[in-house]
């Protein structure tokens, strides 16, 4: 009788074995493919900041082709796809027409427009 107690503790020991292998397989399974879905769904910070750079660029770019409007001395920035326009222009109507510009870019979510009228140079 002992032959046959000793079997079947080992029969047991040996499927509850068997069935954490199997739960700890699919456990990592299903985690990989969770950190890889996160990750796809997240970009990194590193990514983010190239983005941002390129859609800073991309306003200032459009404000520099924008007709009768002077750039040099508006400041651009942006952070997930909100625009903060800076600096200042020499004619009120530029004001408006920097976050016109800046809203007519693609990946602009928001324009924070903070130019102020303001003379160049310094004058005296």
């Amino acid at each position: 009788m002992n032959a046959v107690d000793l079997l079947k503790v080992l029969v047991v020991s040996g499927c509850v074995a068997g069935a954490s292998c199997v739960y700890a397989q699919s456990s990592d399974a299903a985690a990989t493919s969770g950190d890889t879905a996160a990750a796809a769904a997240a970009p990194s910070a590193k990514q983010v900041r190239a983005a941002d750079r390129k859609l800073a660029r991309d306003v200032r770019r459009a404000l520099a082709k924008a007709q009768g409007f002077d750039v040099s001395n508006v400041f651009v920035r942006a952070r997930s796809g909100a625009i903060t326009l800076t600096g200042s222009v020499p004619e009120g109507d530029q004001i408006q027409q920097a976050a016109d510009v800046a809203k007519g870019v693609a990946g602009v979510k928001s324009v924070t427009n903070r130019v102020s009228l303001g003379v160049q140079g310094g004058g005296n």
